[in-house]
């Protein structure tokens, strides 16, 4: 472009492309931290029932997931979208923005276990609720979290933790030694742990017993005095 100069020049100086201003009307740069993922014809996916006291009927919850590599010895699964179900429709309109939420996330690749934890971390402050097992669930959106959690176990995203063979063998022998010492006291019908546990601050099960002066949980193993 040929600019017309009226004035005299009295000065002048290099200006180079690393050091030049981008124009006022120059739109921002767009970094995109990865190819977003088309949707492909034809899905495959899990659909878990849950039934929770802060509802009225049970939620159904779909999780779709896209075959990465297929036909390699790199084939995997992982998440591509998620729905929510219910006759209840109390909590439709958050459920479904939420849904939509973490299917954008899913779509946009990369790492998404960080979506359980965010989950686990969102409380009611209503209060929670302990379901089957003796594990404490502080909201419906964590409820949410657990189930993803459970389908990124079956799909190898996530990996289960697993206890060492001492390590379980000292549960058990804390746990039958408990139950020998206090007359009377059985494993509780539902949570398989003994009556008056509380619960544990690790893996939010009600499984913390009082031994030689020690709390110790009989579900994950932590204690107070390792």
């Amino acid at each position: 472009m040929t600019l017309k100069i009226d004035k005299k020049i009295v000065s002048y100086s290099v200006v180079s492309e690393e050091t030049a201003a981008p124009p006022a009307s120059a739109p921002a740069e767009v970094h995109q931290l990865g190819e977003p993922l088309s949707r492909p014809d034809k899905l495959v996916g899990n659909t878990y029932k849950i039934k929770t006291p802060v509802t009225d009927h049970a939620l159904y919850i779909t999780i779709n997931d896209v075959v990465m590599n297929p036909g390699t010895p790199q084939e995997h699964r992982r998440p591509f979208e998620i729905f929510i179900n219910s006759k209840n429709m109390e909590h439709f309109q958050w459920i479904v923005a939420l849904t939509r939420v973490m299917s954008a996330v899913f779509r946009k690749g990369g790492d998404v276990t960080f979506l359980v934890e965010e989950l686990h971390s969102v409380f009611d402050p209503k209060g929670g609720y302990f379901k089957k097992g003796g594990k404490y669930i502080p909201s419906l959106v964590a409820e949410i979290g657990e189930v993803l959690k459970e389908h990124l176990y079956e799909i190898g995203m996530l990996q289960k933790p697993q206890q060492e063979s001492h390590q379980k063998a000292f549960i058990d022998a804390k746990r039958q030694e408990y139950v020998e010492r206090q007359s009377g006291v059985s494993p509780a019908g539902d949570t398989g742990f003994p009556t008056g546990a509380t619960l544990c601050a690790k893996c939010s099960t009600q499984a913390v017993i009082k031994m030689d002066g020690c709390l110790t949980c009989l579900n994950c193993g932590d204690s107070k005095c390792n």
